[in-house]
C-alpha cells in the first residue's frame, strides 16, 4: 500500500473515529475523558472531537506506515501538524458560514469531511519530506501541550460564542449556565 492509499483510509477513518469520539464523554463520563472528548455541544468542544481523533487515528496511520514500509521519519510531526491545523482551518471555514446560515448538520458535516481532506494531504506532503524528523521531539511536547490547553478550557471557558452550548445554554462541562 502507498503513502497516497494510506492517507486516503485515514481520510475515512478519522471521519469514523470522529463520529465515535463525539458520544464517548457521555457514556464514559469522567475528568480523563473530559479533557480528550467533547463535553457539550459548543463549537469549541468540537474542535476538540476533531484534534482527537486525528491524534487517536495517528496510531493506526503509524502501524500502517510501518506494515507497508513506508517511510515516515516526519511522521509525528506530520500528525500534530495536521491535528492543530484541522481546528483553524475548520474554524476560519465555519464561522462564517455559520454566521449567516446557523446550525446546519448536514453543512457540519460535510465541512468536517473537507477539513480531513485536507489535512491529509497536508499529511501527505510531511511524510515525502525527510527534513523534519528532528522536531518530533517538539511535536510530541506541542500535543502535550494542546491537551493541557483543552483541559484548561473544559473546565474554565471564556465567555464567548465559540465555548457556548446552545442546546444545553452553559459553558465548560456543567460548570455553569448563562
Amino acid at each position: 500500500m502507498s503513502l497516497k492509499r494510506i492517507k486516503i483510509v485515514a481520510v475515512f477513518g478519522i471521519f469514523l473515529l470522529s463520529f465515535i469520539a463525539h458520544f464517548i464523554y457521555n457514556i464514559f463520563p469522567n475528568p480523563l475523558f473530559s479533557i480528550f472528548f467533547p463535553v457539550n455541544e459548543s463549537i469549541w468542544e468540537h474542535m476538540k472531537m476533531l484534534f482527537t481523533a486525528i491524534i487517536i487515528y495517528g496510531l493506526i496511520d503509524y502501524l500502517l506506515l510501518k506494515k507497508f514500509k513506508v517511510p515516515s521519519s516526519n511522521y509525528l510531526v506530520s500528525l500534530f501538524v495536521t491535528a492543530i491545523l484541522s481546528i483553524p482551518i475548520y474554524l476560519i471555514i465555519y464561522l462564517p458560514i455559520y454566521h449567516f446560515t446557523g446550525e446546519n448538520m448536514f453543512l457540519n458535516i460535510g465541512l468536517l469531511f473537507l477539513v480531513i481532506i485536507i489535512t491529509q494531504i497536508l499529511s501527505y506532503y510531511i511524510l515525502k519530506e525527510n527534513k523534519y524528523q528532528n522536531l518530533n521531539y517538539v511535536a510530541i511536547i506541542g500535543i502535550i501541550l494542546v491537551y493541557i490547553i483543552l483541559g484548561i478550557l473544559t473546565y474554565y471557558p471564556p465567555l464567548n460564542d465559540l465555548f457556548f452550548d446552545p442546546s444545553n445554554e452553559k459553558y465548560g462541562i456543567n460548570t455553569y449556565s448563562v
